[in-house]
């Protein structure tokens, strides 16, 4: 139990940083416009997300704290 708190700390502060390093992404999604037949079209759109600034801090701030209460458990 200890290292498992230990370890899920860790990757949520290490998700929290890389959020706070680029908070920011981009994807693609494919659409499908028309479709007559064979034959169809489709429309590559580019689209951007951001990463909420409070959900960073709560991974930061959670992941913290996993860490502290898995090494301060005596088990």
């Amino acid at each position: 139990m200890k290292r498992a708190l230990i370890i899920i700390g860790a990757v949520l502060i290490l998700l929290g940083v890389a959020a706070v390093l680029h908070p920011t992404y981009t994807y693609h999604h494919q659409e499908q416009v028309a479709k007559v037949g064979p034959f169809q079209a489709t429309v590559d759109e580019e689209k951007s997300a951001q990463i909420p600034v409070a959900a960073t801090a709560t991974a930061l701030v959670a992941g913290l704290a996993l860490v502290l209460i898995g090494a301060r458990m005596k088990i």
